[in-house]
């Protein structure tokens, strides 16, 4: 079994790492999308393929979200599925675009340990694409900041 089918069944099975989030009889059913990795490389730009379906990380400054100030939700730029409210966007100075929380059940998390640290990543809940990381250094209501890549995204203005 290939990591990502093992993820998403630790998740759903409430198994995965302290942080993740598995579904809830709350939370609405979301229908996965699986895609053979030749069919995610043919859909997705090489800077998307790279970080949704490897876990890579585009260069800070390097995304146009950044500046994207309109009302509207940002999507998955895998499979579509809305991630994050435009009201809950802010300036964190890192370079990515980041988040206080994200649409309820929209994204599930795991514990990375690539940076020898143990950090939170978070992906689409959907088609399981790598977005980013959540820390602890956000602002209020939730005190968190989930910071993604912009390549990971798609906004959609209302």
């Amino acid at each position: 079994m290939t990591r990502r089918p093992l993820f998403a069944l630790l998740c759903t099975l409430g198994l995965a790492a302290k942080t993740g989030r598995a579904q809830t009889p709350a939370t609405p059913k979301i229908e996965a999308l699986r895609l053979a990795d030749a069919e995610w490389k043919k859909r997705l730009e090489p800077a998307a393929y790279e970080v949704l379906r490897h876990e890579g990380t585009e260069r800070p400054g390097s995304s146009p979200l950044n500046d994207e100030h309109r009302k509207g939700v940002f999507h998955c730029a895998g499979c579509d599925q809305p991630l994050f409210g435009s009201d809950t966007k802010f300036d964190s100075g890192t370079g990515w675009p980041s988040f206080f929380t994200s649409l309820p059940g929209a994204v599930v998390t795991k514990t990375d340990f690539k940076l020898i640290v143990p950090r939170a990543e978070y992906h689409c809940v959907r088609c399981e694409g790598h977005q980013g990381h959540v820390f602890d250094d956000g602002p209020r209501p939730t005190g968190k900041r989930y910071c993604n890549n912009g390549v990971a995204l798609k906004f959609v203005p209302d």
